[in-house]
């Protein structure tokens, strides 16, 4: 068995997933280094904390390895309420750090809850979905996985952490990998779109352009094919309307003074490189002035002047792209990229539906903290908090993930031919 495991193994995604961790400290190490600091494994500084961390995570490796496959698929209802109790307990027992209850405090060391429930989240999502008589557009059970995703969300959102309940959403990319109907995909496109054209028109202007699109549409329905069924256009109408007139309501109160600006600026409706915008702007700086090759490791003199705050955490791309230049950030963006889409490509190679599901799981969610994070880093995207996988400071994000990619690995090893 143990043979079988380790010839098994993917060792490609093993070596990305060191080197991406080595690169991650490397950077927080640069960002954070002072004349205080003594050496890279001070427990003290957040890379010598950062480093600790991932020696500790290196505990579960072969722990989770040797470990019956069956067990994650079997213990998944039981992992993910143990999730949910956690989150709950936050708002007894959390301790209120940049505005959101979402940490623990446990001597010393800080521990995120809604981070380890992407696991749960993740292992009961994919037991769901193995099953045998699963129909995922059966209303009564699409239900039932809704519910599994929106109450960490709901959770999370209370705390209020809007950034890290927006992670969870990337589920839906594996609903409809498992034949979740594209009407879902499309309802929701379109109420992102009515979110962002609420926010920059009026409420009454967009709702009157919908009634007029609604008349044209419709007449032409009623023209070309009378028998066609007319409910569907009046529910998405009456639903267009009621959700843009809801919008502000949900963007005063879901999200922070912090993030409605952040929205503001990225859709051009503020202009303030000196306020809220000055992390995005000092970004942008930092990133453009790395040139081709980058300025050297611990040479950024942004980096160096501390002038993009959050650096070692939710910005941490800014240094990459300062001090290793064009060259190392593609390089890292190409790293993310070969080891999601390897996670893809073995998922397929699965009989058995459960690691499939949870390899989706996954590298979706590993793929919206990428993209979202560099996104923000560029400006392209609202800053919502949301670390850089294996690369950004922050211990429980790297317990996470390394032990998503662990369990990974022991599907994957245990792959039936």
């Amino acid at each position: 068995m143990t043979n079988n495991v380790l010839y098994r193994l993917d060792w490609l995604s093993l070596l990305i997933y060191l080197l991406l961790i080595i690169f991650g400290i490397t950077n927080i190490y640069s960002t954070t280094l002072s004349e205080a600091t003594v050496s890279l494994l001070e427990l003290g500084s957040p890379a010598g904390k950062q480093f600790w961390i991932f020696i500790f995570s290196l505990f579960f490796l072969p722990l989770t390895l040797y470990i019956n496959s069956n067990f994650f698929e079997h213990l998944s209802l039981v992992f993910y309420i143990l999730s949910i109790l956690g989150l709950i307990g936050l708002f007894v027992f959390g301790q209120k750090i940049s505005g959101a209850t979402s940490w623990y405090l446990i001597g010393g060391f800080s521990l995120q809850p809604s981070e380890l429930a992407k696991i749960t989240t993740s292992l009961l999502l994919a037991s769901n979905l193995s099953s045998i008589q699963m129909d995922i557009n059966k209303r009564a059970f699409l239900f039932k996985i809704f519910l599994i995703i929106m109450l960490p969300i709901i959770l999370i959102l209370m705390q209020p952490d809007a950034g890290s309940a927006l992670i969870y959403l990337s589920l839906f990319f594996v609903l409809l990998r498992e034949g979740m109907s594209m009407k879902t995909l499309y309802f929701g496109i379109g109420l992102l779109l009515i979110f962002i054209l609420t926010l920059v028109f009026d409420p009454i202007i967009l709702s009157t352009a919908f009634l007029i699109i609604f008349i044209l549409i419709y007449g032409l329905v009623l023209y070309y094919s009378p028998k066609t069924r007319k409910t569907p256009y009046i529910i998405g109408l009456v639903v267009s309307i009621v959700f843009s007139f809801s919008v502000n309501f949900i963007f005063n109160t879901v999200f922070e003074q912090r993030h409605r600006d952040r929205f503001n600026i990225i859709l051009g409706l503020e202009n303030d490189s000196k306020g809220i915008g000055y992390n995005i702007n000092q970004s942008k700086i930092a990133i453009g002035s790395g040139g081709f090759s980058g300025k050297g490791f611990l040479n950024g003199t942004q980096t160096k002047g501390g002038f993009v705050p959050a650096q070692h955490t939710d910005y941490i791309f800014s240094t990459v792209g300062e001090e290793w230049g064009f060259i190392g950030s593609s390089g890292l963006i190409i790293l993310f990229t070969i080891l999601i889409l390897r996670i893809l490509y073995r998922a397929e190679k699965h009989i058995q539906p459960f690691p499939r599901i949870f390899s989706y799981c996954f590298a979706s969610m590993l793929f919206v903290h990428f993209f979202i994070n560099i996104g923000m880093t560029l400006g392209l995207v609202p800053t919502v908090g949301i670390p850089l996988p294996y690369i950004s400071y922050g211990g429980t994000n790297l317990i996470a993930f390394s032990l998503m990619f662990f369990i990974y690995l022991n599907l994957d090893a245990n792959r039936l031919n």
